[in-house]
């Protein structure tokens, strides 16, 4: 199966999935898909999304991390830990946002291939810091989707609008307490990947990751703060949603505004 074919067949999985999701959230009459077929079609999306990253970003030369296909293995991480969790927790509503974002992802690394080596001889620190990094930034995406959804439920709530998508999602105080969870997992994983970098690379105040560590650096104060506040003064409802989506911009710019910069303006 060509890369184009295999690719435009897992966007399809991902948007269907999206979509009965969106049915299942928002349709008050006629047929309602079930939770479990959006998970399907969503884990059918996955591994087809897997056997893509694995022709274009796994080669004997190394792995290709140029700014397109990090973006389309860091939206794998994210889907695959939402699709996995879902099958615990009530967190496929996730899925109406990362989904999508997910086939965009695709249809990026299908339209627009680069090379960017990270070689086989790389050292295993490296690598480690590179793993870390990834899960870090998929946790606390789903951290900041997540915020995004107790935004909404939490407006919705306090307007007395209780009825469409918000009746299906869970209450208000499952939704705080995943959300938390995420942030703490990703917080470990973020200081862990800091630790790494600063223990085994070279000089992570280099002029080519000066900004990414200062804006990772950044952003871990402020994950860090806010599950201070949590722990300490009881930080909720719109407090945390400020500071999560806060830190998740810094990230952001950490990993994928400084690798733009770096690709596509100084040819790095």
């Amino acid at each position: 199966m060509s890369h184009t074919l295999l690719a435009t067949v897992a966007v399809f999985c991902y948007l269907a999935a999206a979509t009965f999701i969106g049915m299942r959230l928002f349709r008050k009459e006629g047929w309602v898909p079930q939770r479990n077929l959006g998970l399907t079609i969503g884990f059918a999306g996955l591994i087809l999304h897997s056997w893509l990253l694995w022709d274009s970003i796994f080669s004997t030369a190394g792995i290709n991390l140029g700014f397109y296909h990090a973006l389309a293995l860091t939206s794998w991480t994210v889907i695959a830990l939402m699709l996995v969790s879902s099958l615990t927790k009530p967190v496929d509503n996730l899925g109406l946002i990362l989904l999508p974002a997910a086939a965009l992802s695709l249809v990026l690394e299908a339209n627009f291939a680069e090379v960017a080596f990270l070689r086989p001889s790389a050292s295993w620190p490296l690598k480690i810091h590179v793993l870390l990094s990834m899960l870090a930034y998929s946790l606390l995406t789903l951290a900041a989707v997540q915020s995004i959804l107790l935004a909404v439920q939490d407006h919705h709530l306090r307007h007395r609008h209780p009825g469409g998508f918000v009746r299906t999602m869970p209450p208000l105080q499952t939704m705080e307490s995943l959300l938390f969870e995420m942030i703490g997992a990703g917080f470990v994983l973020l200081t862990l990947a800091l630790l790494s970098g600063f223990a085994f690379l070279e000089n992570m105040f280099a002029q080519h990751l000066v900004h990414k560590t200062v804006l990772s650096v950044i952003a871990w104060l402020v994950f860090g703060g806010l599950l201070v506040g949590r722990f300490r003064e009881g930080w909720r409802g719109r407090t945390a949603i400020v500071w999560t989506l806060g830190g998740f911009v810094l990230l952001i710019l950490a990993y994928f505004g400084s690798k733009a910069v770096l690709q596509f303006i100084l040819h790095r």
